[in-house]
């Protein structure tokens, strides 16, 4: 039995699926629907969203199309890049850390205009229903969740081109289709379905948008330098960027130089296994720059404890628990162990490849004077001789014991 609503906040791109949700929520469920676009730098004109909902009869202070770059870089990946973030060792989050901040802005957006439901047009195989749902109850459980998806009989494009046909909602084909299903921001694109369903094969050359192939990227190398502050990008070559500009140029040099293409099998939250090819371009830059001005500027021990945490972090992230109690407390640790995080990289951009070639700060903590292989005057290696002996003591004591029985 369907809950009744009065009016319901949709995340809306303008595409097949999310504009036959609009039509199906208004026929279905007898609503008003508010309509919410995102622009997280997914690189896509947006104001044709704001037409077709017009054609659909929403009113024009019901269509909600907000630039989100700024807070999308600055609060959820840079965050998450303190962190080096990576789940299951490749993958960078693109699209599990975009859904958060649009479930928030839905039940902003849900408050503001007096609505009292939210839906999207995630499947019910997939992990997105999950991060969008999280989203919307961690800021309003009062809120009633419509996920089409999960009730309608709508299964196939071919269902949902008849449909959209029946209604009169009309359908841009702008050549032919991408076989594939996809997900851009300003993180990453996504490549999921057609192909990419068997594990073994090969994804045509055709399919990447973002990345030159590294065997067509320039024969001659670029260097870079990307200044840190506090464990965030703050400067590219000496100029000082905001953080989607940052993200923003790194992927159109990443881009040049065939950076940050991964195919790999992943482990979906709700069960089974799945198949997905990214290109994170300039995030697979600030990864690797990131993790090289910690390793001057970083404790040991922290530098450590930050890799164990990691893992949980990640899928914590990728689970849809952004919101969560225990991912705001790993943040909390990992921004601390950031305040002495500053100085400068300088990397070398290469056919796919990213190589760290320098790095300095003026508060590193490498310090010549004792990491010399050359005389010093600070060392006493002697002192080597009780530090593995007291290390080891407990081996002496074990095996004492143990030659006895």
């Amino acid at each position: 039995m369907k809950q009744e609503v009065k009016k319901v906040v949709l995340a809306y791109s303008g595409g097949l699926d999310t504009s036959v949700i609009l039509k199906w929520l208004q026929d279905e469920y007898k609503c008003e629907v508010v309509t919410f676009t995102a622009d997280l730098g997914q690189g896509e004109e947006l104001e044709p969203a704001r037409k077709k909902a017009l054609e659909l009869g929403i009113k024009p202070e019901n269509i909600f199309i907000d630039d989100l770059k700024e807070e999308f870089v600055k609060d959820y990946v840079f965050p998450m890049f303190r962190a080096n973030t990576i789940y299951e060792g490749e993958y960078l989050l693109g699209t599990s850390i975009a859904r958060p901040l649009i479930a928030k802005r839905q039940a902003e957006i849900a408050k503001l205009t007096g609505a009292d439901g939210v839906s999207h047009g995630a499947t019910g195989k997939g992990n997105d229903q999950v991060r969008f749902e999280m989203g919307y109850l961690a800021h309003d459980s009062t809120l009633t969740i419509i996920a089409p998806w999960r009730e309608w009989d709508l299964n196939s494009r071919e269902k949902l081109l008849a449909y959209a046909e029946k209604h009169g909602i009309s359908i841009e084909r702008k050549g032919k289709k991408s076989p594939y299903s996809m997900d851009a921001n300003l993180l990453h694109i996504s490549y999921e379905g057609g192909i990419l369903e068997d594990p073994n094969a090969e994804p045509e050359e055709s399919m990447w948008l973002w990345s030159a192939s590294p065997e067509n990227a320039p024969d001659k190398a670029e260097y870079i330098e990307i200044g840190y502050q506090n464990g965030d990008p703050v400067t590219l070559n000496g100029n000082a960027l905001s953080p989607a500009t940052m993200l923003k140029t790194l992927n159109e040099i990443g881009n040049k130089h065939g950076i940050g293409r991964v195919d790999i099998v992943e482990n979906r939250f709700v069960g089974m296994k799945a198949r997905g090819c990214y290109e994170t371009p300039g995030g697979t830059i600030m990864l690797k720059a990131h993790r090289a001005i910690e390793s001057i500027t970083l404790d040991r021990e922290a530098a450590h404890l930050k890799d164990e945490m990691m893992p949980r972090y990640a899928k914590l992230i990728y689970n849809g628990f952004w919101f969560s109690p225990e991912r705001e407390m790993l943040q909390a640790a990992i921004d601390n162990t950031q305040k002495y995080v500053s100085g400068t990289v300088r990397l070398k951009l290469y056919k796919g490849n990213v190589m760290v070639v320098g790095r300095s700060s003026d508060i590193s903590l490498f310090n010549p004077e004792y990491s010399t292989f050359e005389e010093d005057a600070v060392y006493d290696q002697k002192d080597a001789a009780g530090f593995i002996k007291l290390n080891a003591l407990r081996f002496i004591i074990a095996g004492k014991v143990r030659k006895k029985k």
